[in-house]
């Protein structure tokens, strides 16, 4: 789960082309009430946990701790599905199936709120706009420190990203968090002290019917889900000048797709993110070619594939190559930016 610096169905403009599929399009556009692969995938999903989290008392920590991180991940895709409006037409059923913290450390309100402001896809990729950015500006990159700067150029590696990103964005969103908190954000602490009493259940089951110390939940299990989760992230966006140009896809992920909820189908989410998970992949398959032709042929063939080129090596620069993505300049659907991007 990726939260940045600084939550219905996501709002997205349709493409022309998604007429043309005829029936099928149709079909995808005609959302049931309740869409019950996904309220049987959350039913799965806490039960496997549930399940899991017993076992502590039985199992040894190498076999229990990948166990537990396993429905974590998933309860980070099934919140990032519910938050887009799934798999209800009820928001206070949707929200009382993702509010549960079993990461503890993510209210799902703020989650929600910054990823959909994720998806006002004209911002993608602005150091400011997009929370969900890992470009900073120039300015900032310019005046951070050394530390800073190689924690940050680290984590443009894979590897780095998996083992430093858990503990950098966990630490930097709990520090913006908290100065909103301490500059007088009433709503912000409202949010913070609801989300602790939905922590109490789970760190009582932890504690009381589980006898697991937090630190072992949080370091062994918490951390590692998350650090597999920044995988999906890590390749998804980059700086361009056409919008659709900035989402890749990674295809052919029959492990980590499903874990992911075939979120590494990513072009397609931000163009559709009302579709539910489960449909992705045949809409994928009939919309392949103009998906690849739009994202200007952006797509890994595997998690592997981005691995062989990025596990040390940088996916890109931190500093957002044009400054910021200028305003009113660049359209959803593709027409060219200004020769010129300098903000």
């Amino acid at each position: 789960m990726q939260v940045g610096r600084h939550g219905d169905r996501g709002a997205s403009v349709r493409h022309p082309a998604e007429v043309a599929d005829g029936a099928s399009a149709g079909r995808d556009e005609r959302l049931a009430p309740i869409e019950w692969p996904t309220l049987a995938l959350a039913v799965l999903v806490y039960a496997a946990w549930i399940a899991a989290t017993l076992a502590y008392r039985h199992w040894p920590l190498a076999l229990d701790a990948p166990a537990v991180a396993l429905p974590l991940i998933l309860h980070s895709s099934l919140q990032h599905e519910i938050l887009h409006g799934h798999p209800t037409r009820r928001a206070t059923l949707n929200r009382l199936l993702a509010i549960w913290p079993l990461s503890l450390w993510l209210p799902f309100p703020i989650y929600r709120e910054t990823h959909l402001a994720h998806h006002r896809d004209e911002r993608l990729t602005d150091p400011l706009d997009d929370p969900e950015s890992y470009y900073w500006t120039p300015e900032a990159w310019a005046s951070a420190g050394r530390w800073t700067r190689t924690a940050l150029r680290a984590q443009q590696t894979l590897l780095g990203r998996v083992i430093l990103g858990s503990f950098w964005r966990i630490g930097a969103f709990w520090h913006a968090e908290a100065r909103r908190i301490v500059g007088g954000d009433r709503r912000r602490r409202r949010l913070w002290l609801e989300h602790l009493l939905w922590c109490l259940p789970v760190l009582a089951w932890l504690r009381f019917a589980c006898a697991m110390p937090l630190g072992v939940y949080v370091t062994t299990m918490v951390i590692p889900a998350n650090g597999i989760l920044l995988i999906r992230s890590f390749a998804e966006h980059r700086a361009r000048p056409r919008v659709r140009e900035r989402v890749a896809i990674v295809e052919r992920s029959w492990i980590l797709g499903p874990l992911f909820l075939f979120n590494n189908l990513h072009a397609l989410h931000h163009e559709r993110p009302s579709i539910p998970w489960y449909r992705y992949p045949g809409r994928y398959r009939r919309h392949r070619d103009r998906l690849v032709a739009e994202n200007g042929g952006l797509v890994y063939d595997t998690y592997f594939a981005v691995a062989r080129r990025f596990l040390v090596r940088a996916h890109d620069a931190v500093p957002h190559p044009f400054g910021r993505v200028p305003a009113g300049v660049t359209h959803v659907h593709g027409p060219l930016a200004p020769a010129s991007m300098e903000g």
